[in-house]
């Protein structure tokens, strides 16, 4: 079996917006629907890649600084209120992202929580167009339970997964080599030898740090 590569980058701030560089792939998005529930999700059809997260993570923030928008996705003022799963179309071919609700905030009512824990679960493991996806975790608190059950689900159909390490500019350059070791010893232990490969970018969607790094994996996801 082979070996699962991790691959982290090293951490680098985001070149500045120049005259005639070609769009990021999430650039030009723009919201479709939002389904709350299973019998509301389309058919099948566009490929998807999937947005995921613990709640605070961080997750609409990067949705935004990687569609060049600043208010495409929202975070609701209440940690894990956000109860659908939101689709933004993509200039790309018919493209769509998806904005899954953040997990795992405590204050949410737990029969409540665990609907919508179940909803994106039955997304991730049954959607048969999600192409990847991409998992966002504050770099300060690296991978908790919930992250790495949501990998579990998703790593057996051997489709990528792009890690986010967001946030980043809150920690020094020592601490972010550190974060993202981290993310990658835990990845390494919880799915030993696994096929997939999995990349891990630090990421900050106020300094822009990791966005050139992420349009371009996104970019290869979109075009394989």
């Amino acid at each position: 079996m082979k070996k699962q590569s991790i691959v982290a980058d090293s951490p680098r701030a985001a070149k500045a917006d120049r005259a005639g560089r070609a769009p990021g792939p999430l650039e030009g998005a723009t919201f479709q629907f939002g389904a709350a529930q299973a019998s509301q999700l389309p058919a099948p059809a566009a490929r998807e890649i999937a947005f995921a997260g613990r709640s605070n993570a961080g997750k609409s923030s990067a949705i935004n600084a990687l569609a060049r928008q600043s208010r495409l996705a929202y975070a609701s003022r209440t940690p894990g209120r956000t109860q659908q799963i939101n689709f933004f179309g993509l200039r790309n071919g018919g493209a769509v992202i998806t904005d899954l609700p953040g997990y795992g905030y405590a204050a949410v009512p737990r029969a409540l929580k665990q609907g919508w824990q179940d909803f994106l679960w039955l997304y991730v493991t049954t959607r048969t167009t999600l192409i990847g996806l991409v998992l966002v975790v504050d770099a300060r608190h690296q991978l908790k339970a919930l992250d790495v059950e949501l990998l579990s689900g998703f790593l057996p159909s051997g489709r990528p997964v792009l890690v986010l390490a967001t946030k980043s500019d809150k920690l020094n350059q020592a601490e972010r080599r550190a974060a993202v070791t981290g993310i990658e010893g835990q990845l390494r232990d919880a799915f030993p030898g696994y096929v997939n490969d999995v990349r891990v970018i630090v990421f900050s969607a106020s300094s822009r740090q990791g966005v050139d790094d992420a349009d371009a994996a996104l970019e290869r996801w979109l075009a394989s």
